[in-house]
C-alpha cells in the first residue's frame, strides 16, 4: 500500500518550506497540486524534478480516483495547494475523505507548515485561544447572514478576502460592526508584507490611498469590549 502526503507549501516566502515537505517533496513517486505553475516555480527553487498533474477543485473527485489506483499500486503520491496548508479554503478535504472512504487502509498523513491563518493571528496581538475562521464569505447568498453574525460574535472572527472585494467588506463591516477592531495581514511572509490595524472605516479610506492594492488578504475582526 503506498502513501499520500498532503503537504503544508509557502503562503509566500519560499524559504518557509520545512525540511520534512522537502524530503516528502523529494521522495514522492508523483506530486499533484492544485496548479502546476506555482508548485514547479517551488520545485524548481529547490533544484527538483518531478511528475506534477493537476488536481483543483473542479476535479478533486475526479483525480481522487487516480490517486487511489496509485496508492494501490504502492505510490507514493504528495498532494499540494497553491499555498499554505492544504484543505483550508483550498482543495484537499474532499481528496482525503474519498480516498479514507474508498481505500480505508491507506496511509495518510499530514506534512504540517505554513499557514495564513496562524501567521496573521501570531502578530495580531490579542487573545487567541478561541476564534471562528470563516474563510471566503460568500459573494451573495448568506452574506448578509454571515456579517451579522460577525458583528455579535464575542470572539475574533477570521477572513479571507481577496484585493477585488476587500474594499467592499471593510464598508460592509462599517454598516454592520463599525466600532469593531480589524487587523488586516497583507502579502504576508512576502516582501511588501503588511499589517494595518483600525476600524473597517479607518482602514478602508487607508487603502483608498494606495490606489491599486494587491495581493491576498487575511482580515481579523474583533468586536471592542
Amino acid at each position: 500500500m503506498g502513501k499520500l502526503s498532503i503537504i503544508a507549501t509557502p503562503i509566500g516566502n519560499l524559504g518557509d518550506l520545512t525540511f520534512r515537505a522537502l524530503w516528502n517533496l523529494k521522495e514522492a513517486t508523483v506530486i499533484y497540486a492544485e496548479d502546476t505553475r506555482v508548485i514547479s516555480k517551488l520545485l524548481s527553487h529547490y533544484g527538483l524534478k518531478k511528475s506534477v498533474f493537476r488536481l483543483d477543485a473542479a476535479t478533486e473527485i475526479k483525480k481522487a480516483d487516480e490517486i487511489i489506483a496509485r496508492l494501490e499500486a504502492g505510490d507514493h503520491v504528495a498532494f499540494v495547494s497553491d499555498a499554505g496548508t492544504p484543505g483550508i479554503s483550498d482543495p484537499g478535504g474532499r481528496l482525503v475523505a474519498h480516498v479514507r472512504a474508498q481505500l480505508p487502509e491507506a496511509i495518510i498523513e499530514a506534512i504540517p507548515g505554513p499557514s495564513a491563518i496562524t501567521a496573521a493571528l501570531s502578530i495580531a496581538g490579542l487573545s487567541t485561544d478561541k476564534f471562528l475562521f470563516l474563510g471566503f464569505l460568500p459573494h451573495k447568498k448568506g452574506r448578509q447572514t454571515a456579517l451579522k453574525d460577525i458583528a455579535h460574535c464575542t470572539f475574533p472572527v477570521v477572513l479571507y478576502e481577496s484585493p477585488h472585494r476587500i474594499l467592499k467588506l471593510l464598508a460592509e463591516l462599517g454598516k454592520f460592526a463599525p466600532q469593531s477592531r480589524v487587523t488586516i495581514g497583507r502579502e504576508l511572509t512576502k516582501m511588501h508584507e503588511e499589517v494595518l490595524v483600525g476600524s473597517p472605516l479607518e482602514l478602508a479610506d487607508r487603502l483608498e490611498k494606495k490606489k491599486g492594492v494587491r495581493g491576498e488578504f487575511v482580515v481579523i475582526i474583533e468586536a471592542v469590549k
